[in-house]
């Protein structure tokens, strides 16, 4: 509890106390010579001297102002501001009126509760902020930098792109770079909520935010701090809220409207039924301030957007960073799910299983094949070269030129040759054959010759088929694979994991496409979600009605491209995204319906003359607190053992 929370605990009570003491005990007797304003005649002596009580109302404001005090001084600064028609209007108009009337009790114990109201929303903000907050941990406080044969500690802003740093066990990795020496385990909790440590030796890949759990690392900076992984986290989180769901601008709008109107009514309630003969001034003017206090729209215009708060701090828990509230709404109606395969599916760490020469030896093929694709930083260009085993002579390649979504072409050794898929084969016109073995086939031409291919396999995710098994169990309607690999290779990994449809042999753009003819199919029936690495899906991704990147680790593309990154390799998470939308929005839909049937039930019992203070102040302060402590169950959203 903060300060400032503990401070109005202690107001609250001591308000309380002050009040029962008013209200219980006999108030004290003053003799006094004369008569003043602040005080009552009690009775006349046989001497004359009159017995005085201070006034009922002079008592009663003691725990008013201690407790109400600030709502009164918000009320007056917000008008004279231009903001006149909010909740601390309300309860000011309605506490100061009740005081006018001689209802002392009954205000002091409006602003009471108010106040208690106030006190559970900024303890459920805290609990929702601190949830969100708690990813802010990952922000380095310095990075080890050696001068002069010393560590020194400076801010890691000031180091720059291939300095090297030194992260001893126990701290945390400030910036992304790679290991030049050492060997330890990173605990990434902070950023996937898994709780199982990564092995990093030398050559490995580290990202700014994991703690060094063991060894000492030295580590070659590659990328300065505002470009690093945990700057774009960061930044992610810190603009999350700002983005708002449809609900979130209805309530927004709805409070605009609502309260000027509830007002002109509270004041037509006190005038219109004495002009037309219904009852005394006194009687109607008490029941306009019943009915401000119930219109209070304080339970919606809070729970609403916490609800949303804690969803997204429930999320961010469990490794899944959530855009905003409006990404929630779309991931709670999602009904068909399009994955990619490379990397999202499968594990995007491919091996050559078969090398099948036909013009030419297996080491020749891989040697050509190695060379040819020495450039290039893919999943499959990296197999080929591991493959080959050898230093890669670059000198002997020129000429590189990539072809998306085909291959590559180069001049290896002064002679031309074309290393890529079955489309890239059939666009040079070399004839080729397919391979009988399931995987990817590269296909190496040289000089009209087709020398042969080379089989490469990808393995599929551990929780890949469990992925999509809990996809089905919540619901969703249609899982749906996009590859840029061989028919056979897509409809072996579309049998293995149970998807409902596989879609091979595309292109990048041709997969724009496919996502473009799902949307016409669904026809509204729910939202469609694109499931991609991030990397070089940013046009699917954006095309989607939400996109969700995978292995948000290390790539800055899936980061900025994505509405949803998840923050590990577990397609297993998308199932969990989804259950946390769904419980979020249900809780909202509930305090929507709660609050206002049982304020619009009030409220018509107030206009009537049929609800006192006491049922103001639950339709108002009750139903608040209320639905805050249901909001606060989207907090617990993100836990992995819930199955919402």
């Amino acid at each position: 509890m903060t300060k400032k929370q503990k401070r109005t605990l202690w107001r609250i009570l001591l308000s309380a106390a002050l009040l029962a003491v008013v209200a219980l005990l006999p108030l004290p007797t003053l003799w006094l010579p004369g008569a003043l304003p602040l005080v009552s005649v009690s009775h006349v002596s046989q001497d004359g001297s009159a017995a005085f009580s201070l006034a009922p109302w002079v008592l009663y404001l003691v725990p008013y102002l201690l407790i109400g005090w600030d709502v009164l001084w918000k009320a007056v600064r917000n008008i004279a501001h231009g903001q006149v028609f909010d909740e601390n209007f309300l309860m000011a108009i309605a506490t100061v009126g009740a005081f006018a009337t001689g209802e002392y009790a009954e205000a002091v114990f409006v602003m009471l509760f108010y106040q208690v109201g106030e006190l559970f929303q900024s303890y459920a903000v805290g609990k929702s902020r601190q949830s969100i907050a708690s990813l802010m941990d990952i922000r380095p406080d310095y990075a080890n930098v050696e001068q002069d044969g010393e560590l020194v500690q400076v801010d890691p802003d000031e180091v720059e792109v291939g300095d090297t740093i030194v992260i001893k066990a126990g701290e945390r990795v400030p910036l992304d770079g790679v290991i030049l020496e050492g060997r330890s385990t990173l605990d990434t909790a902070a950023l996937t909520g898994e709780s199982l440590p990564r092995e990093v030796e030398a050559g490995d890949d580290v990202i700014s935010g994991c703690v060094n759990l063991s060894g000492l690392l030295k580590v070659r900076v590659t990328k300065a701090f505002e470009e690093s992984t945990v700057a774009k986290i960061l930044d992610l989180v810190e603009n999350a809220t700002s983005k708002k769901a449809k609900a979130e601008n209805f309530i927004t709008r709805f409070a605009r409207y609502y309260t000027p109107s509830v007002v002109v009514a509270a004041v037509l309630l006190a005038v219109l039924p004495p002009l037309l003969g219904g009852g005394d001034w006194g009687k109607w003017f008490h029941q306009a301030l019943v009915f401000l206090v119930i219109s209070c729209p304080c339970a919606l215009v809070i729970s609403v957007p916490l609800s949303f708060f804690g969803g997204i701090g429930g999320a961010s828990r469990a490794g899944i960073l959530v855009k905003g509230g409006n990404y929630l709404e779309v991931l709670a109606d999602t009904q068909i799910v399009v994955f990619d395969k490379t990397g999202t599916l499968t594990k995007g760490v491919f091996n050559v299983t078969a090398i099948h020469p036909d013009q030419c030896d297996e080491d020749r093929l891989l040697e050509v094949a190695a060379l040819a694709e020495s450039y290039s930083d893919h999943p499959i260009s990296r197999s080929l070269k591991e493959a080959y085993g050898k230093d890669i002579d670059n000198s002997r390649v020129t000429d590189v030129e990539e072809i998306a979504g085909h291959g590559v072409r180069a001049k290896v050794d002064g002679v031309e040759v074309c290393v890529g898929n079955d489309k890239l084969m059939e666009s040079i016109g070399v004839a080729w054959h397919p391979c009988h073995r399931v995987g990817t086939t590269v296909h190496v031409e040289s000089q009209g010759i087709y020398l042969g291919h080379i089989v490469i396999s990808d393995e599929v995710k551990e929780d890949a088929a469990q992925a999509i098994a809990d996809l089905k169990a919540i619901g969703v309607r249609k899982t749906v694979m996009l590859t840029g690999d061989a028919q056979a290779v897509g409809e072996d990994v579309a049998q293995r994991l149970g998807l409902d449809e596989v879609h091979a042999q595309l292109l990048p753009a041709d997969k724009v496409d496919r996502v473009e003819a799902l949307l016409q199919e669904k026809t509204g029936k729910g939202k469609l979600a694109f499931v991609g690495d991030g990397i070089n899906d940013a046009p699917v991704l954006s095309r989607a009605d939400l996109g969700i990147a995978m292995g948000g680790l290390g790539s800055d593309a899936a980061i900025e491209a994505a509405d949803v990154v998840l923050m590990d390799d577990k397609p297993s998470k998308i199932a969990v995204a989804i259950r946390v939308a769904r419980k979020t929005l249900r809780i909202v839909r509930q305090n929507i319906v709660f609050a206002l049937g049982v304020k619009l039930l009030v409220l018509a019992l107030g206009a009537v003359g049929l609800a006192n203070m006491w049922e103001a102040v639950f339709a108002d302060v009750g139903v608040s607190v209320i639905a805050i402590l249901n909001a606060m169950r989207a907090l617990r959203t993100g836990e992995p053992a819930e199955k919402q």
